[in-house]
């Protein structure tokens, strides 16, 4: 009888261990590089015309110190995840919606697990999007952080201005294309607004969960985009992929702790 019982025990905690691991699996294509994880890619939907859904971020809604982003399927939004809360933005009409529900598809999303990070103020000479490029690289190399692999940072402060987009459908039914995925973005200016901002740094993932070029980095400058950042305001409903940014004194760069 007891060694039915330690039998009928143990075929119950291999189960637990099992629906644990597919829990943490269920993600099916996800990658992990670095200090992150991505599934998807933003290449795809111009070789495929469609911005289909890939993940549903429900399958990340347990993980603890949790940082994503991503854009919402059909160019229907955008996907922040700043310490394990979501902030889903969507146009509609005139304005602008935030839901706060892990109720959304991406078709492509990015993320990382995280809770230990270390403070490096920002300095004056760090003014704007190009600037904090190479800023992050620079510091993350001081600190260790293996720069030829993905990795996350963040930033808190109240930039002076930050030009944003949420993505919208404007393709009309059409296969999309870079031209109509550049039309589809409604801009938004934010100024003055304290912030946590969440970012991604590669220089080798162009066309998967970063674009080659960024509005801050134009293309023919002689140099590439090697992060892909959001914002998240701390006083109003703000959320969304920043474009450029004008740096205010005293923001914060925090980066993982190696």
């Amino acid at each position: 009888m007891k060694r039915r019982s330690i039998v009928t025990g143990l075929a119950i905690l291999m189960a637990l261990g099992m629906l644990f691991a597919a829990a943490y699996a269920a993600i099916v294509g996800s990658k992990k590089e670095g200090l992150v994880e991505y599934v998807g890619a933003q290449k795809t939907i111009f070789a495929t015309g469609k911005a289909a859904s890939v993940v549903t971020i429900e399958d990340l809604a347990d993980r603890k110190g949790l940082y994503a982003m991503g854009p919402i399927d059909g160019l229907d939004g955008e996907i922040t995840i700043f310490d394990s809360k979501p902030y889903i933005t969507q146009v509609r009409g005139k304005d602008y919606t935030l839901d706060k529900t892990f109720k959304h598809g991406a078709f492509f999303l990015v993320w990382t697990e995280q809770q230990q990070w270390q403070d490096v103020p920002l300095p004056a000479a760090v003014k704007g999007y190009v600037d904090l490029q190479r800023f992050v690289k620079e510091q993350a190399q001081k600190s260790g952080i293996d720069v030829t692999k993905p990795f996350p940072f963040l930033l808190s402060g109240t930039p002076v201005e930050i030009k944003w987009h949420i993505n919208v459908d404007r393709t009309e039914g059409k296969p999309i294309t870079n031209e109509l995925f550049v039309k589809s973005k409604e801009p938004f200016v934010t100024k003055n607004e304290p912030v946590d901002i969440i970012g991604f740094f590669s220089e080798s993932h162009s066309g998967i969960f970063l674009s080659q070029y960024a509005p801050a980095i134009k293309e023919g400058s002689g140099m590439k985009n090697a992060i892909h950042i959001h914002l998240v305001s701390r006083t109003s409903k703000a959320s969304g992929h920043i474009d450029d940014i004008t740096f205010g004194d005293g923001m914060v760069l925090r980066l993982p702790k190696p």
